[in-house]
């Protein structure tokens, strides 16, 4: 369960990393909250900075909605006959749920496939969505009974991951890699990431 925890969280930060980098004004506005709620100078933030910190956590939530690592849930059988939308589904029929086409489903979502953290935010459209599989159509880690034992471990995690990175570093694409920009190639398997690791340059701020 450990290894499967931090392989998924790897994956989550990696696209994270890879969608602020191919949006800079949402790279400036969260290294802007981070930046100005955690005091300067510390040499690592840790799971306590993260509470105000709303925008990193709308984010995360963003990026799991777009690139959740695992977007077949777990297997579920049906326990009696029904009928759904016309349907019949009998009783022991293995049921697969896609919870990737769920999150970009536009009849949910306002224009499904751009990233855009802004909706978790207070005011937005999907402020009152959790992770906790409350929602049918944002289901990061599944729900009910067979629901990710790990979603708050993962959460918390990632956030403090990729606050550190935000927090203590900017961050360019390397020279050869700047024209061509970052290839969101997917490879697919058990768990879905990128097709090519991601390779950024990290840079001290001076002030």
């Amino acid at each position: 369960m450990f290894e499967a925890g931090t392989d998924t969280s790897f994956i989550v930060l990696e696209y994270a990393m890879a969608q602020l980098m191919q949006n800079p004004c949402l790279m400036n506005k969260l290294q802007t909250e981070v930046r100005s709620t955690i005091a300067k100078g510390k040499e690592i933030v840790t799971e306590n900075d993260l509470n105000s910190l709303a925008y990193l956590k709308a984010v995360i939530k963003e990026t799991l909605r777009l690139h959740m690592p695992a977007p077949l849930l777990v297997p579920h059988l049906s326990m009696a006959d029904c009928n759904i939308e016309g349907y019949t589904i009998p009783s022991g029929t293995r049921a697969i749920v896609n919870s990737w086409a769920l999150a970009r489903d536009p009849s949910y979502w306002e224009k499904a496939d751009k990233f855009m953290p802004e909706r978790f935010i207070e005011g937005g459209s999907a402020t009152a969505m959790d992770n906790k599989g409350n929602n049918f159509q944002y289901l990061p880690f599944g729900a009910g009974r067979r629901m990710c034992p790990g979603t708050h471990f993962a959460t918390s995690t990632i956030e403090v991951m990729l606050a550190n990175l935000i927090y203590h570093f900017n961050w360019e694409l390397p020279v050869e890699l700047a024209k061509k920009g970052i290839d969101m190639t997917e490879s697919f398997g058990v768990t879905v990431c990128r097709k090519e690791k991601l390779l950024l340059v990290p840079i001290v701020p001076q002030n």
